[in-house]
């Protein structure tokens, strides 16, 4: 093999070196040609919490069995609730509901002159299964349906010697929206309609009475979004 002259041998020694250093260097950086190299998606957590004030209305239905022409009414009442939210998708979500509330229950039609029968503590924790729409900017639409198991506590007898309503589940539906600030905050307004309609039992002068009390709740709230 014939020994490179050092002329030719520092030649190519130029042709490898220096394009090599030129790419290395920041300005080859800057003449690399990155198109149609995107940045990565920002991230985006997929937990939510709300913090609503939340009215409860009630139906106002409901009748002891073997009374002719009795009625029930309940109380209607302005209580606080949190839910948090876990996005499985951008458009599907779970939605988990928690506070508690109170109600007066009261002898309607012919139980009138009976006044306040008791009153009862309620905690209704409500999981719904949710779809938001994701097409009209800061503006969340969404729908929702799932299920509340009703538990009903610190039963206090009033007009009655005994009262006990008796827990229970019910279907709800939703309908709400978010309108997000920022990447972070935003207003909401949510209604839920809760069927619950839990048996009870009565006792009046020794005698046990039963009967169904159609709560059948509306929930209209409104208040802050919070997106981790």
């Amino acid at each position: 093999m014939t020994p490179l002259k050092p002329t030719r041998l520092a030649a190519l020694l130029a042709g490898v070196v220096l394009p090599a250093l030129a790419l290395t260097s920041p300005a080859g950086a800057a003449d690399l040609d990155v198109t149609g190299i995107s940045a990565p998606a920002e991230y985006q957590s997929p937990w939510q919490i709300r913090l609503r004030g939340l009215g409860v209305v009630t139906e106002d239905e409901g009748s002891v069995d073997g009374v002719i022409d009795s009625g029930l009414s309940y109380s209607d009442t302005l209580v606080p609730e949190l839910d948090i939210s876990y996005f499985f998708t951008d458009n599907i979500a779970a939605e988990l509901i928690l506070g508690t509330t109170y109600a007066n229950v009261n002898g309607d039609g012919s139980l009138t002159s009976m006044g306040r029968i008791g009153k009862t503590w309620l905690l209704p924790p409500t999981l719904t299964l949710q779809y938001h729409f994701t097409d009209f900017g800061k503006f969340k639409p969404y729908v929702g349906a799932g299920g509340t198991y009703a538990i009903f506590y610190s039963q206090d007898a009033d007009g009655v010697d005994e009262l006990d309503i008796e827990n229970t589940f019910g279907a709800t539906l939703q309908v709400g929206f978010d309108y997000m600030i920022d990447e972070h905050w935003g207003w909401n307004v949510d209604v839920k309609k809760i069927f619950l309609e839990p048996d009870f039992d009565v006792v009046v002068g020794g005698t046990r009475l039963s009967g169904k009390a159609k709560l059948n709740p509306w929930l209209i709230g409104t208040g802050v979004t919070y997106r981790f």
